[in-house]
């Protein structure tokens, strides 16, 4: 263990004054830093589980503040999250919409809370290998009380209010409790579906036909109107130029400093892996 502690020491040691050195030069110095033309289109990555959003809140604020951003492309690869952060997400995507195009392309998963994130885009692209929809809602608990009784572990609980341990771990659900959350889940499936059926023109009697957390391929999706092409991230990005009617489209892109900070970060953790044995297995 000290071993490895010195390890970790002494590459600090030896190279944190170096890399900050020169992180500092190319803060200064880059000419990517002071650009001749400020970028007009910007992107924004969701991607994995849609939990914690604020770097992604604070990103679509200033897609939707800055005038000078005249198109938003979204690129998605998520499988869902939590449904205050998706809503909360779709809801300033209808807020920018309405000031500005905004394109989302599915690059992989674009479903459940993601594919809500993206409903009020004023297009959808998937890529042909992607998977679309999964319009539902789910909670899930567990009943860890044989286990709990096996060890010799009982729960006590004080509480006013009838429904309050309803999705409880500590036992069976009673019926009035599982009740009391099928209703919490069933209204928030028909705000899903009417957002839906509302941002992408669709039957809502139809529902059953692309909601019922039904899983499309790309095509599939397509068909049933969940998407309104299938393409690449090209496609995406001309198509929100076309949209935009821009004469001279600049996209944002990650700056030199930025690029330099992730590959020190990278080196750094590489080192620390090394020296720990840890491995992509």
């Amino acid at each position: 263990m000290f071993v490895v502690i010195k390890k970790i020491l002494g590459f600090i040691k030896e190279y944190f004054k170096s890399l900050l050195f020169i992180a500092i030069l190319i803060f200064l110095f880059s000419p990517d830093e002071v650009q001749v033309q400020k970028h007009n289109l910007a992107k924004i990555n969701i991607s994995g589980e849609i939990m914690v959003i604020d770097e992604i809140v604070e990103k679509l604020r200033k897609a939707y503040e800055d005038d000078s951003i005249k198109g938003l492309l979204l690129v998605i690869d998520s499988g869902g999250g939590a449904v205050d952060k998706s809503v909360e997400i779709s809801d300033i995507v209808k807020k920018i919409r309405q000031k500005k195009p905004v394109v989302s392309y599915a690059s992989g998963t674009l479903a459940s809370g993601s594919y809500y994130s993206a409903i009020w885009s004023n297009e959808i692209i998937a890529n042909r290998g992607s998977l679309v929809g999964s319009i539902g809602v789910i909670f899930s608990g567990l009943n860890y009380k044989e286990l709990a009784d096996k060890l010799g572990i009982k729960s006590q609980i004080l509480k006013v209010g009838k429904y309050k341990e309803s999705g409880t771990a500590s036992r069976k659900w009673l019926p009035y409790e599982k009740s009391e959350l099928e209703k919490v889940i069933n209204d928030t499936y028909k705000m899903f579906v009417s957002d839906v059926t509302e941002a992408r023109g669709l039957d809502i009697n139809k529902s059953s036909e692309f909601a019922d957390a039904h899983i499309f391929t790309a095509r599939q999706s397509l068909e049933v109107g969940l998407i309104d092409s299938v393409g690449t991230i090209i496609d995406a990005e001309k198509r929100l130029e076309i949209l935009t009617a821009i004469p001279n489209p600049i996209w944002e892109k990650e700056s030199e400093f930025d690029k330099f900070l992730k590959s020190v970060s990278a080196k750094f953790i590489g080192e620390i892996s090394g020296a720990l044995d840890w491995k992509l297995r």
